[in-house]
C-alpha cells in the first residue's frame, strides 16, 4: 500500500534542496529570543518551527539568548523562556548567550575597519535618519564616512574604553547610501550604552546591533538554516553582507516565514510590556495576556497550543488567524480529557418540598468524558442551588428549563416540577419551590422531559471566586485608527462569587475540569482550599468552523 505523506512546507523544501545540492550532513537551527520579556504565542510559532525543522531532519536546535541590548534584559526573562519552551515539550541541544560572542564581534568589527568597509560616525540618530533618505530618495554620505582606517581604529578603541557618552558615536558599515534597500544604507553595527549587562556585567560599554551580531553568531555556531519571521526578509542582504565581509567559510541560509497574528490580540512585546508596566493588566501572566505563562495560568494545555500552531501552518505571506481557532483547539483537547464537575456561577435556592427534612441521598452524575465508566456519586438533598438563568417565572414559549408548573430534570437525580417562588421587595426571585417525582431517579422516566439542568446540594456547596475572561482588545473599527490602549475591553475580566462542589475545594493550582453546561475552567495560582479561585479557559459554545 502506498504511503500517504503530508505535504511539505516551503522551509522543508528549502532544507531538502540544500541537503541535496550542498551535501549537508547535519542540520543546525537555533531559537534566538531576546530576554526582555516573556514569550507570547507568536514566539511559540517561531520556536516550534525552529525545533521541529531540526527534529524532522535529524539535526539539533540551540537556544541562544539575543542579549545584545542591556537596557531591557533581565535574568527573570532568561529563566521564564526556558520554562516556557520546556512546557511546550521542546528540548534544546545547547544554551548560548549572544553576549558570549562579544569578543569575536569586536575583533570582526576591527577587521571590517581595516578592510575599509566600516567607519566611526559622529552623526546622532536623528541626524542619520535625515542622511539616510527615503524609499524614493537616495541618502547622503555621512561627513565622517571617509575617515582614515587609523582614525577609525583609534576612535573605535576609545569607544570600547568608555571615553564617549551614550549616543555620541556609532560604528557603521560602509555599503551604499543610494541602495534601494534602506537596511543597506550604512547601517549601524555598534552603539555606546553605559549600562550593566545582565550576563556580562560591566565588561562592555559598546554593544553590537542585532543585524551585525546575529549572522556572526549563526556562523560561529554552524547554523545551517537561520529561520526568522517575515520582517527580516529586507534584512537578508545585510545578513549575507556581514557573512561575506567577515569571510566566514560556513555560510548559513536565512529563510523567512509569516508571523502569527491573531484577531483582537496584542502581539508586540513592546506593547505587552506597556500593558504590564502601566498596570493595565496584573502582570506578564495575567490570563488575558497572550504570553505562554498567561495561557498556562489560564488553563491552556501545551497540546492545544501545538495543535493550533499545526493548523495555522507555515506560510510565506502574513495573515490574521481568528481567536476562535485557538479556542477551538483547547476546547477540543479538554473535551476529550477534562473531568466533569458542577458549579453554580449565579446561585438561586431551590427547595424540594416533598423531600424529607434532613435526608441525604447519593446519586450518580457524569465525571469522565467516557460516560460508560466515568461516573461519580454526589449528595442530593432537600435544599439545592441552581443557576439563576435556569428559572424563569415569565418564560417564553421555547424555554425548556424550570418555569411555573413546568418540569425539568436535575442532572443524575430526579424530575422536579415548579410549584411557586418567593421574591424580594424589588421583584427579584429569591427562592424557588418544587416537588420531585420519586419514580424518575437517575433518568428512569417514560415521559419526555426536554430540559436538564445541573445543581448543587446546599449543605455541601463551597464558595469560590470565578474569573470570566473575554478578549483583551475590542475589534478594530473600520477606517478608524486608535492607540491600542484605547481599544482595551473594559469587560475583559468579570469576577463572580460562585458555589462549587466540595471536591473542587480540594484541588491544586492548574487543575482543569469542565463546569457542566458552562465551560472549561482551571484552578488559578491564587487558589487555596480556603479560597478556591477558577479561571474560565473557554466556554462550551464553539464558533470556529474547521
Amino acid at each position: 500500500m502506498e504511503e500517504i505523506r503530508a505535504p511539505k512546507n516551503f522551509i522543508e523544501e528549502f532544507i531538502e534542496e540544500d541537503i541535496k545540492e550542498k551535501g549537508l550532513t547535519q542540520i543546525q537551527t537555533r531559537f534566538p529570543p531576546e530576554p526582555n520579556g516573556y514569550l507570547h504565542i507568536g514566539h511559540a510559532k517561531a520556536l516550534a518551527i525552529d525545533f521541529t525543522m531540526a527534529e524532522k531532519f535529524g539535526g539539533s536546535c540551540n537556544l541562544r539568548y539575543d542579549d545584545t541590548n542591556p537596557t531591557k534584559e533581565d535574568e527573570e526573562f532568561v529563566d521564564a523562556i526556558q520554562e516556557d519552551i520546556a512546557w511546550l515539550g521542546f528540548h534544546w541541544d545547547n544554551v548560548f548567550y549572544g553576549s558570549d560572542y562579544f569578543d569575536q564581534c569586536y575583533e570582526l568589527a576591527v577587521k571590517l575597519i581595516k578592510k575599509g568597509v566600516a567607519y566611526v560616525c559622529d552623526l546622532s540618530k536623528d541626524e542619520m535618519r535625515e542622511y539616510r533618505g527615503t524609499l524614493t530618495e537616495p541618502g547622503r554620505n555621512s561627513p565622517w564616512r571617509d575617515r582614515s582606517v587609523e582614525e577609525n581604529l583609534d576612535l573605535f578603541q576609545r569607544m570600547k574604553d568608555g571615553e564617549f557618552p551614550d549616543g555620541s558615536r556609532t560604528l557603521r558599515a560602509k555599503i551604499d547610501m543610494a541602495s534601494p534597500n534602506l537596511n543597506m544604507r550604512d547601517p549601524a553595527m555598534y552603539r555606546i550604552i553605559h549600562m550593566t549587562h545582565h550576563h556580562q556585567g560591566d565588561k562592555w560599554c559598546i554593544y553590537p546591533m542585532y543585524d551585525f551580531a546575529h549572522p556572526i553568531q549563526d556562523a560561529i555556531e554552524g547554523v545551517t538554516h537561520s529561520l526568522c519571521s517575515l520582517e527580516y526578509e529586507a534584512h537578508r542582504p545585510l545578513y549575507n553582507w556581514v557573512i561575506e565581509q567577515c569571510e566566514f567559510e560556513h555560510k548559513p541560509r536565512q529563510i523567512e516565514f509569516a508571523r502569527l497574528n491573531i484577531t483582537n490580540t496584542v502581539m508586540s512585546k513592546r506593547y505587552l510590556r506597556r500593558l504590564v508596566e502601566e498596570k493595565y493588566v496584573a502582570g506578564w501572566d495575567d490570563p488575558r495576556m497572550p504570553t505562554l505563562c498567561a495561557l498556562r495560568r489560564r488553563g491552556y494545555t501545551p497540546e492545544s497550543i501545538l495543535d493550533f500552531l499545526n493548523r495555522v501552518g507555515v506560510a510565506k505571506a502574513d495573515s490574521v488567524v481568528e481567536t476562535a481557532m485557538l479556542e477551538h483547539c483547547v476546547r477540543e483537547d479538554l473535551n476529550a480529557h477534562a473531568p466533569r464537575m458542577m458549579a453554580i456561577l449565579a446561585p438561586l435556592k431551590l427547595i424540594v418540598e416533598n423531600w424529607p427534612e434532613g435526608k441525604t441521598e447519593e446519586v450518580e452524575v457524569e465525571y469522565l468524558p467516557d460516560c460508560s465508566t466515568g461516573k461519580r456519586r454526589v449528595n442530593f438533598g432537600r435544599e439545592l442551588y441552581i443557576e439563576r438563568e435556569d428559572f424563569n417565572c415569565d418564560a417564553p414559549k421555547k424555554y425548556f428549563r424550570l418555569k411555573p408548573d413546568g418540569e425539568v430534570r436535575l442532572k443524575g437525580a430526579y424530575v422536579v416540577r415548579c410549584s411557586h417562588w418567593d421574591t424580594d421587595e424589588k421583584g427579584n426571585v429569591t427562592t424557588v419551590y418544587c416537588t420531585y417525582d420519586p419514580e424518575t431517579r437517575g433518568g428512569q422516566c417514560e415521559r419526555k422531559i426536554k430540559g436538564t439542568i445541573h445543581w448543587l446540594n446546599a449543605k455541601d456547596a463551597k464558595p469560590a471566586e470565578v474569573r470570566l475572561y473575554e478578549d483583551l482588545l475590542l475589534p478594530e473599527t473600520e477606517g478608524e485608527e486608535k492607540e491600542f490602549t484605547e481599544r482595551l475591553n473594559p469587560n475583559s475580566l468579570t469576577v463572580v462569587n460562585a458555589l462549587v462542589e466540595p471536591e473542587l475545594a480540594e484541588k491544586e493550582p492548574g487543575y482543569r475540569c469542565q463546569f457542566m453546561r458552562t465551560g472549561y475552567f482551571c484552578a488559578d495560582l491564587d487558589y487555596t482550599g480556603e479560597r478556591p479561585v477558577f479561571n474560565r479557559i473557554v466556554g462550551l459554545k464553539d464558533s470556529f468552523k474547521a
